[in-house]
């Protein structure tokens, strides 16, 4: 039992204690499995003993999440400006696949916990200590987007990957009697099998590198020509 320390004696319960045992529950069982219940089943406690540390679920949802955050690797001293923000980001979507229910409990807060607040200001922070102004970097995060988080906000939901695999097989002929340019695209490279991105196939690493260098050329580029939201 996880309530119990190694000579019997019950581990004291904590803030930090609650979050850690929440977070690995939702690694090992799923986000959607996790409620003050089981994890206080899981700690070998009643479940009021949890309110002690966190007022509710949602509170719990905002600790975990912060937890998670806080992982990210910092940021090298002395980079440019443009490997800074690709190092971090790339961090952030290590951490995220150790944790692949974070996503969910990013896009389900109500607002920016203190976690999320800190990981925002410090790749702004990045943009700025480069020399890019305040307006550039703005849109540079809107296009970012979920990027920012270490996950790529999909065209379409790739479901489980049984479910996948069931899903391309039936739609197979479809796509390409319907479909061609769908079709002729997916058929183009060699695919992996647990892909979450665009469906079963594709290499994720890949696709979110190759979006983020996008991105990051581009908006290098805005920067060298001093570009400005405001007309001149």
């Amino acid at each position: 039992m996880t309530g119990q320390s190694s000579g019997g004696r019950r581990t004291p319960l904590s803030r930090d204690r609650v979050l850690r045992a929440a977070v690995a529950f939702a690694d090992g069982s799923g986000i959607d499995a996790l409620s003050m219940r089981s994890l206080a089943q899981e700690l070998g406690v009643v479940p009021m003993a949890l309110y002690k540390h966190v007022a509710n679920k949602e509170e719990l949802l905002d600790g975990m999440l912060d937890a998670v955050l806080a992982e990210i690797g910092p940021t090298p001293g002395g980079a440019a400006w443009k490997a800074a923000v690709r190092g971090r980001l790339l961090s952030a979507r290590e951490v995220l696949l150790r944790h692949p229910w974070a996503p969910q409990v990013i896009g389900s807060r109500s607002g920016p916990t203190p976690g999320a607040l800190a990981h925002l200001d410090g790749v702004i922070g990045l943009f700025l200590a480069g020399g890019l102004s305040a307006d550039l970097t703005h849109h540079a995060m809107h296009a970012l987007g979920s990027r920012v988080w270490g996950f790529t906000q999909e065209l379409l939901p790739a479901g489980t990957e049984a479910e996948q695999q069931e899903q391309q097989e039936q739609q197979a002929a479809l796509l390409a009697a319907r479909y061609p340019h769908i079709a002729g695209i997916v058929a183009s490279r060699a695919h992996d099998a647990g892909s979450v991105v665009g469906g079963q196939g594709c290499d994720d690493r890949f696709e979110f590198e190759f979006a983020l260098d996008l991105l990051l050329d581009g908006i290098e580029r805005l920067h060298a020509q001093g570009w400005s939201s405001q007309p001149r």
